[in-house]
C-alpha cells in the first residue's frame, strides 16, 4: 500500500516493542525462549554466485543481536483467540550481523516488474528472479519452475475500505487460495475478516507494523517490525506463515538478507497494475482487461483489497484464466526448493 494510505495507529503494543527494542540497542536486549513456531530457522546462508553484486559472507560469523519479548496479551479476556486456535508462543528473533559489519548494500530500490503480454513475463520480472536465486536470497517474484501454468494470487491490505469481504466471498465461490499481505492496523481493526481469512485457508502475510520503508531501517528496527506483526497474529490469532512483503515493494541487499535470515521469504511479483489509487479507478471492464492482458505461466498477481474495481473484477478475472488452462496455487505450493 503506499503510506499515504494507513490511517490507523499501531496501539500500545507496538509501543512497547519499540521501547524495549531502545533498550536492546543500548545493550539491554533479552531472549524470547520460545520453542514453539511456525516459522522455520533460517538455514545457512547460501553463497553469492560468481559475478554477484552481493558481497561475499565474512569468515568470521557476525553477531546475533536477540530482540526483546513484547509484552503482548490476548486481546480477547477470556483468553481464546479470534480463530478459536490455541495462542502461539512468541517466537525468538534473533537479528544476525545487527550493525551490518559485513557491509550489504543499503541503498533503496523501488521494485520494478515491466510490463508482461502475449504470456509472457516481462524480462525485467525474470531478471528479478534470476537475481534472488544467484544470490541466495529467500524471496521470489516469478515461478520459473512450474510445468503448469500456475498462477498466485496475492493482495496488499494496508486498511480496510470495504471490498475484502467481497474479494473472500469471491475466492470461496471459485475456491480459489490467496495470500492477504496485512500491516498491524488492519489486523487490529478487522479481527473478524483476518479470522475469516485464516479458517478459509488463505496466508496472512506479514506487511509489517507501521508500512515503512525498510531500506531506511537498522537491521534491528526491520527485525522489530516483522517480529511486532508476528507477535499479534501469534497471541491473538494463534497462526503464523513464514511470507513477507515489503512496503511499497522497496528494499535493498541488506533488507533481503535480514528478512531471509529470519526465516521469512519476501513475495514480489510479476503482475500487477495502479490499483491502490482510488482517486483513479477505472471500472471493473479495466480491472479485467488489464489484468487478463498481463497474465502469464508463473505469474505472482499483486491485487490491492482497497480496489472496488478489483472486486467486482475478481469473478470474471478468474474465470477467464481458468479457461485459458491456468490453475491457482497457494504461495505454500510454490517452489523454492
Amino acid at each position: 500500500m503506499k503510506p499515504g494510505a494507513l490511517q490507523k495507529k499501531a496501539g500500545a503494543g507496538l509501543c512497547l516493542l519499540l521501547c524495549l527494542l531502545t533498550l536492546a540497542a543500548c545493550g539491554g536486549g533479552q531472549t524470547l525462549g520460545s520453542t514453539h513456531t511456525q516459522v522455520p530457522e533460517p538455514s545457512a546462508e547460501a553463497p553469492a554466485a560468481e559475478g554477484s553484486t552481493a558481497p561475499a559472507a565474512s569468515e568470521t560469523a557476525p553477531a546475533e543481536t536477540p530482540l526483546p519479548a513484547a509484552a503482548d496479551e490476548p486481546v480477547l479476556q477470556d483468553g481464546k483467540t479470534y480463530t478459536g486456535l490455541a495462542p502461539l508462543a512468541l517466537r525468538e528473533f534473533k537479528v544476525e550481523d545487527p550493525e551490518n559489519t559485513r557491509g550489504l548494500s543499503t541503498e533503496k530500490r523501488g521494485y520494478s516488474y515491466g510490463v508482461a503480454k502475449d504470456g509472457q513475463p516481462h524480462t525485467t520480472s525474470v531478471q528479478n528472479q534470476r537475481y534472488f536465486a544467484e544470490n541466495g536470497y529467500r524471496a521470489f517474484c516469478l515461478d520459473t519452475k512450474s510445468t503448469e501454468k500456475t498462477l498466485y494470487l496475492t493482495f496488499d491490505c494496508g486498511y480496510e475500505n470495504g471490498y475484502t469481504e467481497k474479494i473472500l466471498d469471491t475466492l470461496r465461490e471459485k475456491d480459489v487460495p490467496a495470500a492477504f499481505f496485512c500491516t498491524l492496523p488492519q489486523v487490529e481493526a478487522e479481527p473478524e475478516l483476518i479470522a475469516r481469512m485464516i479458517a478459509e485457508g488463505h496466508i496472512v502475510g506479514n506487511h509489517s507494523v507501521r508500512h515503512p520503508s525498510f531500506p531506511t531501517l537498522s537491521r534491528l528496527d526491520m527485525a522489530a517490525e516483522l517480529q511486532g506483526m508476528d507477535n499479534y497474529l501469534r497471541t491473538n490469532f494463534g497462526y503464523s506463515e513464514p511470507y513477507f512483503r515489503f512496503p511499497m515493494g522497496e528494499y535493498s541487499d541488506c533488507a533481503l538478507d535480514l528478512v531471509g535470515s529470519l526465516g521469512y521469504q519476501s513475495v514480489f511479483w510479476s503482475v500487477a497494475y495502479a490499483d491502490w489509487d482510488l482517486e483513479n479507478q477505472k471500472g471493473a471492464d479495466y480491472a479485467f482487461n488489464t489484468v487478463t492482458a498481463r497474465l502469464h505461466p508463473g505469474a505472482v498477481l499483486l491485487l490491492h483489497s482497497v480496489s472496488p474495481d478489483n472486486a467486482n473484477a475478481l469473478g470474471d478475472i478468474i474465470d477467464y484464466a481458468r479457461s485459458e488452462g491456468y490453475v491457482f496455487q497457494s504461495l505454500r505450493d510454490f517452489p523454492t526448493a
